[in-house]
């Protein structure tokens, strides 16, 4: 078997590889995507002698009848199963030492994430001279807010319709019929 300080790096790979995903997990027990994701990320899997649906037949053969998941125990079972196909040529124990060599010590690693870029975006998001439509109509052309004017149809009561160019003539009209009679 394997020595001591393998055994508990390999532990502890388990245990990181067990909670990879999940926030409720203890660590204690792995899923069948956590299991394929320890192969492929530590190079068990070759697309060759090993391939992922030999992983997953693996984890089914390993795991209890009902359960979804596998312990440290089924996790050490597994192993050995995989390792008398990946290295055909070694013994049981020579191939077992083997494939827990590849899994000690690793961690699981995030491929593929986009990383957030912060610099220029909330001077981008703020810059009042690209506001298009209602938006544009908040600020004036300094960029200062408006307020409550910029956000809402004030109405003004003065009886006349809003657009109209020739507010606050009536009273002279009215004048200047009375002063023609």
């Amino acid at each position: 078997m394997a020595k001591n300080s393998d055994i508990a790096s390999l532990e502890e790979s388990f245990k990181k590889f067990a909670i990879y995903g999940d926030t409720k997990a203890t660590g204690q027990e792995m899923t069948g995507k956590n299991w394929a994701k320890l192969c492929k990320e530590c190079k068990v899997i070759d697309g060759k002698t090993v391939t992922g649906t030999d992983v997953d037949i693996v984890f089914s053969k390993v795991k209890q009848k009902s359960a979804r998941v596998i312990t440290y125990e089924e996790f050490q079972k597994a192993l050995e199963e995989l390792s008398s196909k990946k290295f055909k040529g070694k013994s049981k124990e020579e191939a077992y030492e083997s494939i827990c060599k590849l899994v000690a010590g690793k961690e699981p690693t995030s491929m593929g994430v986009t990383k957030a870029t912060s610099a220029g975006a909330v001077e981008r998001l703020t810059d009042t001279t690209k506001y298009t439509g209602s938006h544009k109509e908040r600020f004036d052309d300094s960029g200062k807010g408006k307020g409550k004017g910029g956000r809402e149809n004030l109405v003004e009561n003065t009886g006349y319709v809003g657009a109209y160019k020739h507010a606050g003539t009536y009273e002279s009209k009215v004048k200047k019929e009375d002063s023609d009679k």
